[in-house]
């Protein structure tokens, strides 16, 4: 848990790309997949909602290697965790069902699952 901590939190650090508005970083993430390896992302905020978010990254990045199950994820800001949003939420159920037992870092001592953080969850 701690190791993936750092390594989200290592990734933040927000700086501009195009236009002062546009940003990178913000957010970092890092996940522990089912194989057991670390994957990782950051945020990019653009226009017209073409963006994505840390989580969506990591995901990425751990779909490169044909796998869809995520043990342990943690999205961090500069100074602290910061929770999934409904978005990075549904992309992890939708990629694989399991992932309703995915472990999610919300502090330093807390963990939840996604199936705590969508309990009424609809059906695919």
């Amino acid at each position: 848990m701690k190791q993936l901590i750092e390594t989200a939190r290592g990734l933040a650090g927000e700086f501009a790309l195009a236009r002062p508005s546009f940003t990178a970083a913000a957010v970092g993430a890092a996940l522990q997949a089912s194989n057991g390896k670390i994957y990782s992302g950051v945020c990019v905020e653009l226009a017209c909602g073409i963006g994505f978010c840390a989580e969506h990254a990591a995901m990425a990045e751990m779909l490169k290697d044909r796998e869809t199950v995520i043990d342990t994820i943690v999205a961090c800001k500069e100074d602290g965790i910061v929770p999934p949003c409904g978005r990075c939420r549904e992309m992890m159920y939708q990629l694989d069902a399991r992932n309703r037992n995915t472990r999610i870092i919300l502090g330093a001592e807390r963990t939840v699952t996604l199936n705590e953080l969508l309990p009424e969850h609809w059906k695919i």
